[in-house]
This record gives C-alpha cells, sequence and structure tokens, in this order.
C-alpha cells in the first residue's frame, strides 16, 4: 500500500466508523451492526495511523479511559443542572392520590356482554355495562353491532369474543 494513501484511508474509515455510529445512535437503535462497524472502523483508522501495534493499543486504552471519565463527568454535570428533568417524569403518580391503572377497574367487565361499536380488526370499541372500552378481539375481524362477550383482561387490554 502506498505511504501517502494510508492518511487518506485511515481518514475515510474514522469517517465511516462516526457515520456507522450516528447511523446506529439515531436511525437504528440499539447496539447491532451498524455500532460494531462505526467501532471497528474507528479502530481500524487508529491502527492505520500508528506506528506499531503497541501504540495503536495504547492510545485506544487511554482515549476508553478519558471517554469513561469524561461521561461520567458529564452525568454529574447533567444531574447538577436537572437536565434529565425534561426527559423523565418528575412527579410520582400515587394510588391514594387517584391515580389507577386500567387494568384494575377492567376486571370488572369480565364474563359481561356487549356489542361491538367499530368493527374489530382485531382491535376496536365495544360498549359493555354500558360504557365504551378499548377492547381486542380473541380472533379475526368482528362486525360492528355485533354481540361480544368479555373472556379476559391482561393489564390494560380487553379481549372480547364474538357471541
Amino acid at each position: 500500500m502506498s505511504p501517502d494513501l494510508v492518511p487518506w484511508l485511515a481518514a475515510l474509515a474514522f469517517l465511516l466508523g462516526i457515520f456507522a455510529l450516528v447511523l446506529e445512535v439515531f436511525l437504528l437503535p440499539g447496539f447491532g451492526i451498524a455500532g460494531m462497524a462505526g467501532i471497528i472502523f474507528l479502530g481500524w483508522g487508529v491502527l492505520l495511523l500508528s506506528v506499531d501495534i503497541t501504540s495503536a493499543f495504547k492510545a485506544l486504552v487511554v482515549a476508553l479511559i478519558l471517554s469513561i471519565v469524561l461521561f461520567v463527568l458529564g452525568i454529574k454535570l447533567l444531574a447538577g443542572i436537572n437536565f434529565w428533568q425534561r426527559f423523565t417524569l418528575g412527579v410520582r403518580q400515587y394510588k391514594e392520590a387517584g391515580y389507577t391503572t386500567p387494568g384494575e377497574e377492567a376486571g370488572r367487565f369480565i364474563g359481561l356482554e356487549g356489542v361491538a361499536v367499530t368493527p374489530l380488526r382485531p382491535a376496536g370499541t365495544a360498549e359493555v355495562d354500558g360504557q365504551r372500552l378499548d377492547v381486542v378481539s380473541e380472533g379475526g375481524f368482528v362486525m360492528a353491532r355485533a354481540k361480544v362477550k368479555v373472556i379476559k383482561v391482561e393489564g390494560s387490554r380487553i379481549v372480547v369474543r364474538p357471541l
């Protein structure tokens, strides 16, 4: 390989690595193929610019340690200025204040019959015991105005069966 080509190849490897990591963070969430490719390209770029393998390894270890230190300092700094309040729920919702999950009260509908207000494909709306509920049919399609029976409640999901 030509010595003039190595710096350009290293720059290309760095750019591909950064592009792959940005792609992983913003478009393909998770730690998958793009994230691994980004890490490999960045490491390859460091290896191409290094004199020998040991100096490249030392540079990567120092960069990793500095990244961890900067990450921890950034978390502490952002916690001090309440940065995370924009991303998290600041107030707890206690049961005593009237907050409940839909599954707690939906259990009373088990065994009751009602009418599908909308077509169930398989989700839709049904009226059971005078209340409109978001329901899911046990199987496939159920026509509007068909009689249904609530057969189970799974969390906030109410499952009905056509009669």
